[in-house]
Formats: structure tokens, C-alpha cells, sequence
């Protein structure tokens, strides 16, 4: 008890709170408002004018009830970019994902380089559509056995290779499939799953609606971050594969909210 009340005595000293703060974020590289409050003895306003003090020495990035050492909105990098990273996992991740097609004959596969990953592994043995956004996948599903390629339309965005607009939609008005692969630039607990550009997070919705099954593929790296543009809730994904790097707290917060995650 003496050690707390001192604790909380020094927490008064504005220089002392900022280096303890520091010091939790470099430990643990989140903070939460909540605990701050309760370790610190000062209120939930004195801790929100700490965190933004902090950010404004470009410290810390706040966030949902805290801050965090690393800045948790994912920039919208060209796939040429995103290609070079954690590609073995993304290779990994791509290889178990073809496990999920089972008895389906339609299958969406996303932009991105994790849900590309997918088209080096995936060589049916019976007929099944293929439907995608994406110029790569396209050009790599094109004239391989088995497979009815379904093209969307519309404009292509030079970051991604990939359709979006009015032309894509209309086309999605009018299909079914069995099961979606999206990739994302962010998973995050509050606010879903998201991506960095908020034109194709609409073509992404329209996908989700049009899938039975939604297999969102991102590496660990994604955990904890957030692009500008949700595309779904939690609870509208039926299964998350990732790499051996998933905080175990994630694949708990995912399990008891009715999502599996599979670990590649």
C-alpha cells in the first residue's frame, strides 16, 4: 500500500508521468487509458493531455482508449512494395488457404499480395470458378486447368493492379459464391477488419455480400493495425489464417467471437 500511495504521489510530477508512460509503451509497446488512470492516481483528461503531448513530440500514436509505439494506420503501399514483405509467410499462408475450397465450385480471390499467394498453390482437380478484382490473379489463374476465370471490370488502381467501381458492383449484384479470400492491411478488435484505401473498401464489402464464407488471409503484422476503410466486422468472418507470429490473445479474442483462426 505504501509503495502504491508513493507510486502515485510521484505520478502528480508531470515529467515523472510522461517517462513512466514511456516506459510501459516500451515495455509492452501499448498503454491503456484505463490502467494509466488506475497505476497513476490522476484522471482519465490528465492522462488524454499526456498521450497527446506525447504524440505531438511524435512519441507514441494514439488510439482507441490508449497509444501505441507504433503507428497503427497502414499506408497504402503498391503491391510491387508489399511483395517483399513477410512473403514467406504470406507463401505459407496462401498454401493453407487452398485447404478451405473443399467440395466449393466458386471462389473469390481478393487484391493484395497475401490472398496472390493463393494462386501459386491452387490447382483444382475439378471444375471451379475463379472470380477476382485483381490483374495478377487473373494473368496467373488464366488458360490452368480446371478453372472458369470470372474477370471484374472497371477502373484499375496502379497501386494494386486491381478493379473498382460501378462496373465490378453491377457484375456482383448478380453472382453467388461459395467462399471469399480478402487480405487486409488491418485487424483490429474494435473496429474490424480494414484496408488502406477506402474505393476498393467498397468493392471489398460487395464481395463479402455476395460470399457465403468469408477467409480473410493476412500475416501477423496486420494485428493491431488499421487502414482508412473498414470493410466488415469480427463477426462476419468465419475464419482468419495468419502466421506462426499471432499473439496468442488475438486467436482467443477471435475464437469467443466465432472466428477460427488457422495458424499456417
Amino acid at each position: 500500500m505504501a509503495l502504491c500511495y508513493k507510486l502515485k504521489r510521484k505520478m502528480k510530477n508531470i515529467t515523472k508521468r510522461h517517462e513512466f508512460i514511456i516506459k510501459k509503451l516500451e515495455e509492452n509497446g501499448k498503454v491503456y487509458i484505463d490502467k494509466l488512470v488506475e497505476v497513476t492516481g490522476v484522471s482519465g483528461v490528465t492522462i488524454r493531455k499526456d498521450l497527446k503531448t506525447l504524440e505531438e513530440k511524435g512519441l507514441l500514436f494514439i488510439t482507441r482508449g490508449g497509444a501505441s509505439l507504433h503507428n497503427p494506420y497502414s499506408i497504402d503501399r503498391s503491391i510491387y512494395e508489399k511483395a517483399t514483405i513477410n512473403a514467406e509467410a504470406k507463401n505459407s499462408i496462401g498454401k493453407e488457404a487452398v485447404r478451405l475450397i473443399k467440395d466449393t465450385d466458386s471462389v473469390i480471390i481478393g487484391s493484395g499480395t497475401t490472398a496472390f499467394a493463393i494462386t501459386h498453390h491452387l490447382h483444382p482437380q475439378k471444375p471451379l470458378t475463379v472470380i477476382t478484382p485483381a490483374i495478377k490473379v487473373a494473368l496467373e489463374m488464366s488458360g490452368r486447368p480446371n478453372v472458369d476465370l470470372l474477370q471484374l471490370g472497371g477502373m484499375i488502381r496502379p497501386n494494386s493492379s486491381s478493379v473498382a467501381g460501378s462496373y465490378a458492383e453491377y457484375m456482383l449484384d448478380r453472382i453467388s459464391c461459395g467462399i471469399i479470400f480478402l487480405g487486409v492491411d488491418g485487424i483490429d478488435m474494435n473496429f474490424g477488419f480494414s484496408i488502406s484505401n477506402l474505393t476498393e473498401a467498397y468493392i471489398n464489402q460487395k464481395m463479402i455480400e455476395t460470399s457465403e464464407v468469408v477467409a480473410i488471409v493476412a500475416d501477423s503484422s496486420k494485428f493491431g493495425a488499421r487502414g482508412i476503410g473498414k470493410i466488415c466486422d469480427i463477426e462476419q468472418v468465419r475464419y482468419v489464417i495468419t502466421d506462426k507470429g499471432v499473439k496468442e490473445e488475438y486467436i482467443k479474442e477471435l475464437d469467443n467471437r466465432g472466428v477460427k483462426v488457422i495458424v499456417a
